[in-house]
């Protein structure tokens, strides 16, 4: 395909999928439910960790959270007694278990004492213009550790400087950064350029780009996002993920 048709192609996908009528059966769905921009990052945050599997437990899961949170994440997050923690103890999604869930919510108390947003602690240590936020994502990722953690709970924040395409931490970044006239994404971030996200990469995305032409690399790990993102950038370099949108619909509603 021309890159001209490819372009018309995947503009109109965007078109298609980057619509309100898709976020009752995303992950989405689950920060969606709040106004307060603290509620919205804990939601989007825990919602887009547990983000794999089958999208209706996902959502199920996710939602179990926020019950058991009171529907209030951040109060919750802040004000929690220890007896309050005990409604997670049989929380379980996958790999994800109470554990991890407990010190998630410690860690982020822990940034929310530092930080009014979790935008700043994405942010903090940035030298000059963000060209890509793979940086950002590991310097998070040190800050969200710094308090006694269990070994296994550090497998699910993943980090690019390992190698990870950080699929979860991308996506989150697009929900909490993009803005655009659909208002799927949230768009309450204003420190991080569009320009400098990184597409979420899964097996979906990365099939669906390589059928295309858009990436040769044959392991979805973080080089194949930054060869997938650069692609997308000749198309738009100020806001790449948009594609996203087409790359998933493509791959999850239309098999292509």
């Amino acid at each position: 395909m021309k890159r001209k048709d490819l372009q018309a192609f995947l503009e109109a996908k965007h078109d298609q999928y980057n619509r309100p009528d898709f976020i009752a059966t995303d992950p989405i769905s689950v920060p969606r439910r709040f106004t307060r921009k603290q509620d919205i990052e804990i939601a989007g945050f825990f919602a887009a960790t547990i983000a794999w599997g089958q999208r209706p437990t996902i959502l199920r899961n996710a939602n179990k959270l926020m019950q058991a949170m009171d529907e209030s994440p951040y109060e919750f997050i802040q004000h929690h007694r220890k007896s309050d923690l005990k409604r997670l103890d049989t929380f379980v999604h996958r790999t994800f278990n109470n554990t991890d869930c407990l010190y998630f919510i410690q860690a982020l108390k822990h940034l929310y004492k530092q930080f009014d947003s979790l935008e700043e602690a994405f942010v903090q240590g940035q030298q000059g213009k963000m060209e890509h936020t793979g940086e950002a994502i590991g310097r998070f990722r040190k800050l969200f550790f710094t308090l006694p953690h269990p070994d296994r709970t550090r497998k699910h924040l993943s980090d690019p400087a390992e190698g990870s395409a950080a699929k979860r931490m991308n996506m989150f970044l697009r929900w909490m950064v993009r803005k655009d006239q659909r208002k799927v994404d949230f768009g309450i971030w204003n420190q991080i350029p569009a320009s400098a996200l990184m597409c979420p990469l899964d097996v979906h995305s990365g099939n669906v780009a390589r059928k295309l032409g858009l990436l040769t690399r044959t392991q979805n790990d973080w080089k194949a996002v930054t060869e997938l993102t650069e692609a997308l950038r000749r198309f738009d370099p100020a806001d790449p993920v948009k594609y996203d949108f087409a790359l998933f619909g493509l791959g999850v509603f239309e098999g292509f």
